[in-house]
Formats: C-alpha cells, sequence, structure tokens
C-alpha cells in the first residue's frame, strides 16, 4: 500500500506517528492531537513546504501510528521514542552534559554528598544543578547546621554493638554525633535528615518557622542554650535564602520555562522556584533537523525537562503556549509584576547559553560557525544568495585635505586582506563625502567588471546614511550592477541598515550574529581608510626640502640628513664632498644649484617698512655659509630693532593692511631663535637666526624650511 493510502487511514486520535526510510529505520517522531489531520499536513503541494520538510518527505517510505489517551501522554511517548531512536530529522538534545546531584543515601545513617551518577539503588537524588558551586553552598549550609557523618563506613547495628569502629576526627572536634559508635539515634540522626530533605525541596520558609518556634518554645522553659542554636540556624538559613532571588512575597511553587529558537538551533532555560526562591537552573540546547512551530518546540522542552527532573509544579510560566495541554498544569503567560521579571530572567540566561555555546562552536568548529553567521545575515537582509564575498567602502578626511577611501573584502564572513584595496580621491574637490564614494565605488567595479566580471560581490556595505547609499547606487546604476548585488547602508549611531527605495531603516537585533558581523566590516573599513589617511597626513607634514629636488628620493633623503644632520649643513658643503658622499656628480651639482638664491630675498627701506613679496608661489632661498657678517649683522640689527621698539609694524601690500611681529622660528634649532611673520592675508620673507636663511611663508602659513607651522 501507498504512503499517501496508508496515512489516510489514520484515525482523528491522539497518538504519535513514525515515519521509516526504504532502509526501515525511523527518521522521525511526532506527536498529534489528530493523528489523520496532523500527518495529511505533509503530504501536500510542495511549494507549501520549507526546504527541509520537503527533504524528509521525499525519503519516507513508510508510516506507522501509536494511538494514546492524551495530549500529555503522546507528549511524553514521543520523547521516550525520540531518546531511544534518535532520528535523523528530529529536535535533538545537543546537551550531552552530566549535572552534579546531590544524594542521599538509604542507610541507617545515611550520607549527604555530591555526585555526578544516578544509581538505582535505593538514594534519593535532588537536583540536578545547572551551577556545581550552587551544589557545593548548600552541602556547606548543611554541614554548618547539622552534624552529619563524611565517613563511608557501612555502620550498622551489628558493628556498632561489635565495636568495630573508633571514632574520627570529625567527632573530636564535634562536626560529627558519632554514628559509628551509637553515640547518636537513628531517630534523631534522621531528624536531620528530614530537615535536609524538607531544605533541598525548597522548604527553606517552612525550616526558618519552625526553628522560630522552636527558639520561642526553648526560651519560655527558660532553655536558653538551646535557643540560641535554634536562633544560629535560623539566622544561618535567613543569610543563605536571602541571596537567593525571591519571586513574590507569598512564596508560592512555580516552574519557568524561555525559548530562544531559530532555524537550526533551540536554546532554552527552565527555573524550578520553590518557596518563593530560585532552587534550578538548566540550560538545554536543541538541534532543529527540520523547520519546527516555535510551540512545538516548547512542548519538547517541557517533555524533555519532565522526564529528566520529575514533575513540574502545578503553575508554569511560559513566553508563550505549547502545543499540548498537560492536565493539572496551568501555563501562563505574565504581562506585569514579579512573574514577568522572572520570565524575563529565565530569557536572560538562555540568550547567554546560546552567546557561550556560539563562542565555543566558533573555536570548535569555525567554518559551521561561519555558515551560520552567513546564513542569518541572509535571511536578516532578504536576500536570495548567500553573501559569501562582502566588501564595505569608508571614507577619510580632514577638510577635504589627503581625502582618502578605503575598500575591505570579506570572504566566507572572515577578511580576505590581500584583495583590501585603498583609493586617493583624484576627481572630488574639497569635503564631499557623497561625490568620494560615487567616483570610489565607479573606480572599484568598472575594473572588476574588465579584469574579474566573476568575483563580483554578492553584498556592498557603505558605511554612511541615505547620502553616501544613494551616491554608490548611482555609480553601480551606471555600471549595471544593480541587480547583480545588494547594497546597504550601515549608520553607526544607532547601527540602522538603510536600503535603497526604503523610507524606512531595517534595524537588526543588536545580539544577532547578522548585525555583528555588519559592525565587523564596518570597523575593519573604518581602521583601514583612516590608517592611510593618517599615513598621508604625516608624511606631508615631515617632507624636507630635498623631495622636491629631482632625482632625490625618501632613501637619499634619509642619507644625507642622517649624515649631514640637517639641510642648512647639506647646503653649507662644497660640492666635491657632496658628490664623493652621493657617488653621482649631477645630482650633487643639482642638490647645490637648488641651494644658490638669484637674487636677495630681504631688504628693508628706512622710509617704509615693508616685507618683499613673491605672489606666484611660496618659495625657499638659502644664504650660503659664507654670507658677510655685516650683511647679516645688519639685518640681525634691523629686526631686533623693529621689534624691541615697536614691537611689530604695520605695512600695506594692495591696499591690504597686515600686521608683523616677531614669532618664534619653528626650525627648532634654537629658542632664542627669532624672525618676522605676516599674519594677515599677505605672505613676505622672514630671517632665520640659526640658519642663516631666507624663510619663504605664505597666507597657508607653512614655514618653508621643513613644512612644518610657523
Amino acid at each position: 500500500m501507498d504512503v499517501r493510502e496508508k496515512i489516510a487511514l489514520f484515525p482523528h486520535s491522539p497518538g504519535v506517528y513514525r515515519y521509516y526510510d526504504a532502509a526501515g529505520k525511523i527518521i522521525y517522531v511526532g506527536k498529534a492531537k489528530d493523528l489523520h489531520k496532523r500527518v495529511a499536513q505533509y503530504f501536500v503541494s510542495p511549494e507549501r513546504l520549507n526546504t527541509k520538510t520537503r527533504i524528509l518527505v521525499s525519503k519516507i517510505a513508510d508510516a506507522q501510528y501509536s494511538v494514546v489517551s492524551s495530549e500529555a501522554d503522546a507528549l511524553l511517548l514521543e520523547n521516550n521514542l525520540i531518546k531511544q531512536y534518535k532520528p535523523k530529522y528530529n529536535i535533538l538534545l545537543k546537551d550531552s552534559k552530566t549535572y552534579p546531584w546531590i544524594c542521599i543515601t538509604s542507610e541507617d545513617y545515611p550520607r549527604v554528598f555530591l555526585t555526578r551518577n544516578l544509581r538505582k539503588d535505593g538514594s534519593r537524588y535532588f537536583g540536578p544543578y545547572s551551577s556545581v558551586m550552587h551544589a557545593r553552598v548548600m552541602l556547606e549550609l548543611f554541614s554548618e547546621l547539622y552534624p552529619l557523618r563524611t565517613c563511608r563506613l557501612n555502620i550498622t547495628s551489628d558493628a556498632i554493638l561489635r565495636k568495630r569502629f573508633r571514632p574520627c576526627l570529625e567527632f573530636h572536634i564535634g562536626r560529627c554525633k558519632g554514628c559509628c559508635t551509637g553515640a547518636v539515634s537513628v531517630q534523631e540522626y534522621n531528624g536531620y535528615i528530614s530537615e535536609i530533605t524538607s531544605l533541598l525541596r525548597g522548604g527553606g520558609r517552612e525550616m526558618i518557622a519552625h526553628y522560630r518556634s522552636l527558639m520561642e518554645e526553648a526560651a519560655a522553659r527558660l532553655d536558653f542554650e538551646q535557643a540560641a542554636v535554634y536562633k544560629e540556624k535560623m539566622q544561618r538559613l535567613s543569610e543563605h535564602y536571602s541571596k537567593s532571588i525571591v519571586t513574590s512575597a507569598s512564596g508560592g511553587d512555580a516552574d519557568v520555562f524561555s525559548l530562544i529558537a531559530d532555524s537550526a538551533d533551540s536554546y532554552g532555560n527552565f527555573l524550578r522556584i520553590r518557596g518563593g526562591a530560585i532552587v534550578q537552573s538548566i540550560n538545554l540546547g536543541f538541534k532543529m533537523n527540520i523547520e519546527e512551530e516555535p510551540a512545538a518546540v516548547l512542548s519538547e522542552f517541557i517533555a524533555e525537562v519532565q522526564s529528566k527532573f520529575g514533575a513540574l509544579a502545578k503553575e508554569v510560566i511560559v513566553p508563550f503556549k505549547p502545543d499540548v495541554e498537560i492536565p493539572g498544569i496551568s501555563f501562563k503567560i505574565p504581562v506585569k509584576g514579579d512573574k514577568l521579571a522572572l520570565l524575563e530572567l529565565s530569557a536572560r540566561n538562555a540568550k547567554e547559553y546560546k552567546a557561550n555555546h556560539l563562542r565555543q562552536k566558533e573555536k570548535a568548529d569555525p567554518g559551521e560557525y561561519r555558515a551560520k553567521v552567513l546564513e542569518d545575515l541572509r535571511k536578516a537582509l532578504g536576500m536570495k544568495v548567500l553573501p559569501e564575498h562582502m566588501e564595505c567602502f569608508d571614507n577619510s578626511n580632514i577638510q577635504g585635505t589627503n581625502p582618502v577611501a578605503s575598500c575591505v573584502v570579506f570572504r566566507g564572513g572572515v577578511p580576505s586582506k590581500s584583495d583590501y584595496r585603498r583609493f586617493k580621491i583624484k576627481t572630488v574637490v574639497g569635503a564631499n563625502d557623497y561625490a568620494s564614494m560615487k567616483e570610489v565605488v565607479n573606480r572599484r567595479y568598472s575594473r572588476m567588471l574588465a579584469e574579474a566580471p566573476e568575483d563580483l560581490p554578492q553584498l556592498v556595505v557603505i558605511d554612511g546614511g541615505k547620502g553616501q547609499l544613494e551616491f554608490a547606487y548611482q555609480a553601480l546604476a551606471e555600471l549595471g550592477l544593480t541587480d547583480k548585488l545588494t547594497v546597504i547602508g550601515l549608520a553607526k549611531r544607532l547601527e540602522e541598515v538603510i536600503r535603497v527605495g526604503d523610507p524606512y531603516p531595517l534595524f537588526i537585533d543588536r545580539d544577532s550574529l547578522a548585525l555583528k558581523v555588519l559592525q565587523q566590516i564596518r570597523d575593519e573599513a573604518h581602521r583601514f581608510g583612516i590608517t592611510f589617511h593618517r599615513n598621508l597626513r604625516s608624511k606631508a607634514q615631515i617632507d624636507s626640502a630635498l623631495r622636491s629636488i629631482k632625482g632625490v628620493g625618501e632613501k637619499l633623503e634619509q642619507r644625507l640628513l642622517l649624515h649631514y644632520g640637517s639641510v642648512a649643513r647639506i647646503a653649507a658643503a662644497s660640492e666635491e664632498d657632496l658628490a664623493a658622499f652621493i657617488g653621482n656628480r649631477p645630482l650633487a651639482e643639482r642638490i647645490m644649484s637648488s641651494f644658490r638664491p638669484s637674487e636677495p630675498s630681504l631688504s628693508f627701506r628706512p622710509s617704509e617698512p615693508s616685507l618683499s613679496f613673491r605672489p606666484s608661489e611660496p618659495s625657499l632661498s638659502f644664504r650660503p655659509s659664507d654670507l658677510l657678517k655685516n650683511e647679516r649683522k645688519e639685518i640681525q640689527q634691523t629686526i631686533w630693532h623693529h621689534s624691541n621698539d615697536f614691537d611689530g609694524y604695520n605695512h600695506r601690500h594692495n591696499n591690504i593692511v597686515s600686521h608683523c611681529k616677531p614669532a618664534r622660528c619653528k626650525c627648532g634649532a634654537a629658542d632664542n631663535c627669532f624672525f618676522w611673520y605676516a599674519d594677515g592675508l599677505c605672505g613676505g620673507v622672514a630671517f632665520c637666526q640659526w640658519y642663516n636663511l631666507d624663510i619663504s611663508f605664505w597666507d597657508s602659513g607653512r614655514c618653508g624650511l621643513r613644512g612644518g607651522d610657523v
């Protein structure tokens, strides 16, 4: 009989269905309130199914079912069958971690200890505890409150009568009552165990009230020493439970489930509340082999907790209703108050568990992790293809100076630094980010179309808002690439994604992997661009006059400065010495000729003190070392005469009045070197006392000697 014919005969009853492949192996187990309706949902038009479900249906060769009396029974049976057969397409528990439990043995004098192994030997197990530290804190509390034995001796009434054991150090220091010698009765010792059991079951409030009543009774009969013992126990318990998270003053019991589900994995947190305090917190992860509804995943989570950790409380707090109803349990979706705060706490635990699991996966299996990141990004942006190749652009300049741009490339979700590119802006004048972005995008992809048209990226990210994105889109449209790739903008202030033609920005979850990879590529583009800009800016500031001479490059400039110490000393050197050092006489002659002025650069007129102007361009002229001492002295006296008597003077050039005054020379040679400069719109020549040089500077305010600011 064909599978479709067989499922048409399934009853309208609650139960569990099983799908088999051609080899007779169970590949999927599911539950249903109505078996006939639920199974029929798989055998519909393939267009109505998601990809993973279509693959599952294509492998179904047979189907069987089991009828149960209720949805709750179907949930439990489904959970047991999944654990037994581990079907390929079912939600599987990913967490194979063994949790710690507190064990109370079934001996005459029971032991209380921590274990990770559950054995069917009559002992009672309480837990599990998500943190071993929590379990150890409980054991420390019990050792402070009760004189429990810690030995592993097989203490029986016969062994006590035969006096087989001697009391140990724990007895002598008062931490054990001497169970091995019969110093404490079985009834008294089991009284301690009963109180411990009550505390482990969440009866902390009841035990505090019990000790309070015992304290008052002892005080009433004037037994103050015993009353002090009960008071100390009551205070110790109060201190311990004050550190727990109290959900309400009423101190009710409840269980809390939270779930973070996506297409591939789901992460859940379970909190057990007893007596108003959290006594358990468990995180579980599930692998989603086919896409399931969140309600179905939550039902699986609840069934797993029930099977592992026992019956649930009558009140269960959930973010949404599961797809099953369990008799005797009321599912509540809080909207305010303490219960909502408790649900939010559970959700934070689930998010942290997810983040920690992803960090572990990134180190253990980086390939799978990156594939998940790209898939999340594809879904967030609504792309049809996976963004295996991404590129991001960013501009960098300061008020239009040294404008540059950067392009960084990510392949497979990681930086591909060999593909990084940086650009100097060529066609844009001034600070114009929009036009600069259009130029860079056009240059990048026009070259790619010519050299490697098959290597175009699937996603282009623009660091900026609507303006930068619009101009980048114009460049892509001119190249005919708008249909071949996706382009978005990422605005930094709110981390909003800007899309072409969409008036509303897209806000991606700040904790999502999709946003994190966008932030990573944006920050990398900014780092790469700003580094290039700073290098250019620094290089422009440290260039010397030597670099402008044809034939002198960076290496030769460094050699000359290291050998002679300064540009002035190079100018003062003989041509023969310079040619011998360089090993190139024509170049030495060219260097020396650049230092010879064609005419004196500074002249003073007694009737009208003024600076000689060179309106064509800033220039640098050097006085040779054999400058006449009288001329140098005359110039210096003239400068100091104006400086001391008038503290500057006015002069007129092209009807523009500018005030000239002495200023410290930025040559860096000596602290007592002063020269004249114009701080208005005109430019002029000033004399540097230290180097015997005429330093020519203009409106830009830049010293011609070393390129520094005057």
